[in-house]
C-alpha cells in the first residue's frame, strides 16, 4: 500500500488526527490511488485522544499505556518521528483494517490496541448532539448538553471580525452573499476553533479542534423547482467560480490553514466531491491544501444513485479516491472499496 505524499503532509495528518484521461493526469492519480486509506488512519488515530471516555475500561484512544498490545509498537511511541510512527502503524494493516477506516464509523482493531471511533459530528449548534446516535461527542456530569450561539449571519453582519463567534452557524450557515467578508469571517472561525491566534501564525504542532470548511464548492441551491442539493448541477463560469465562489475557501486555506475541507453535494463540472481539478490541483496545488478531504454525508453514492454519473458503485469510489477525496461520511467506501480493487478499478 502507498505511503503518504510527503513528509509534511503526514505530518499534518498526525497532527490533525472528473479525472481527466490525459497521460499526465493517469500518472499523478497513480500516485494517489488509496493514499486516503492511510490518511484516515491518521486522523483516527489522532482524534481518539481528543474525547472523554464514556468507560475507564475502554479507553476511547489508541496508545494505551496500560495496554500491553500497544507498549512494543514504534506508532505508539512520542519520541519518533511522526513520518516513522505513520508508516510504522500503515504497514501493520490489512486491505480491510484499512478499508474499515475510511468511514465516519471507523471500526476497531482490537490486535493493535486501536478501539472503533465515531468521528462524525458537528461544532455548528455549540457542539451537535443526538440522543442514542453515536456521534464524535460525549457528555458527562460536568457538561450535560451544548450551548447555542447566535446565527453566524447576524454576527457576520456586524463587519467587526473581534465579534464573529466561530461557535454557530448550521441556519443559513454562511456568513452571508459577500466573498470578503465570509472569507474574512473563515478566517476568524478557523484560527478561533482550532486554537491559533486572532492575527494567526501561533498554533504550533497541536490543533484545539479541527475545522473544516465546507460545503467545496458553488453549493448554493437546497431545494427549488424541483431540483434538489443531491442533483444541481451548478453552471458557474470560470470567472464567477474565482471572484464568486473560491475567495472564501482559498482564505480559509491559505490564511486560515485549516485541516479539513468538505466536499459538497451538487456538481459544478461534474460531480465535487470526484473532481481532480477541484480538490487536487486547486486546493491542494495552488492554495497549499495540507489536510484531510472529507465527502459530506452520503455524497459518494449519490455519484452513482441519484446523478447517475458512474455506471456502478465502484467507480463512484474509483472517482473521488482519484480527485483527491480522504475520507467518506457514511458507509460507501466501506461498501464498494475492497469490490473496486478486484475489479481493478482501484490499484494497491
Amino acid at each position: 500500500m502507498e505511503g503518504l505524499r510527503t513528509k509534511k503532509q503526514s505530518t499534518m495528518i498526525v497532527r490533525n488526527m472528473c479525472t481527466n484521461q490525459n497521460p499526465m493526469h493517469r500518472l499523478s492519480t497513480q500516485k494517489m490511488k488509496m493514499k486516503l486509506l492511510n490518511l484516515s488512519l491518521l486522523v483516527h488515530l489522532c482524534s481518539l485522544v481528543l474525547v472523554s471516555a464514556q468507560s475507564t475500561d475502554h479507553p476511547p484512544f489508541s496508545c494505551d499505556s496500560s495496554d500491553p498490545l500497544t507498549k512494543s509498537h514504534p506508532f505508539c511511541k512520542t519520541t519518533l518521528p511522526i513520518s516513522q510512527r505513520v508508516q510504522d502503524l500503515i504497514s501493520r494493516l490489512t486491505l480491510d483494517e484499512k478499508i474499515s477506516q475510511l468511514v465516519n464509523t471507523a471500526a476497531a482493531i482490537p490486535r493493535l490496541g486501536i478501539p472503533g471511533y465515531e468521528w462524525w459530528s458537528e461544532a455548528l449548534h455549540g457542539v451537535a448532539f443526538v440522543a442514542n446516535i453515536s456521534q464524535g461527542i460525549r457528555f458527562n456530569g460536568t457538561i450535560q448538553s451544548a450551548t447555542s450561539f447566535p446565527r453566524v449571519i447576524l454576527t457576520a453582519s456586524s463587519f467587526d471580525p473581534y465579534l464573529w463567534d466561530p461557535r454557530w452557524g448550521r441556519g443559513q450557515e454562511t456568513p452571508g452573499e459577500d466573498p470578503l467578508v465570509t472569507g474574512k469571517y473563515a478566517v476568524s472561525f478557523v484560527r478561533g476553533i482550532q486554537g491559533d491566534s486572532f492575527e494567526g501564525g501561533k498554533l504550533g504542532e497541536n490543533l484545539q479542534v479541527s475545522a473544516c470548511c465546507k460545503h467545496f464548492t458553488a453549493y448554493d441551491l437546497d431545494n427549488w423547482k424541483g431540483i434538489n442539493r443531491f442533483v444541481f448541477d451548478a453552471n458557474v463560469s470560470v470567472q464567477d467560480l474565482a471572484d464568486t465562489y473560491q475567495p472564501p475557501f482559498r482564505s480559509c486555506i491559505e490564511k486560515g490553514k485549516a485541516s479539513g475541507v468538505m466536499c459538497a453535494y451538487n456538481r459544478v463540472n461534474g460531480p465535487n466531491c470526484a473532481d481532480y481539478n477541484l480538490l487536487s490541483k486547486t486546493a491542494r496545488g495552488q492554495w497549499g491544501f495540507n489536510g484531510y478531504i472529507t465527502s459530506d454525508c452520503d455524497a459518494v453514492s449519490i455519484i452513482y444513485d441519484e446523478q447517475g454519473y458512474v455506471k456502478e458503485p465502484e467507480d463512484a469510489v474509483a472517482d473521488v479516491l482519484k480527485a483527491g477525496m480522504d475520507l467518506d461520511c457514511c458507509e460507501y467506501l466501506k461498501n464498494y472499496t475492497g469490490s473496486a480493487v478486484e475489479k481493478k478499478k482501484v490499484s494497491v
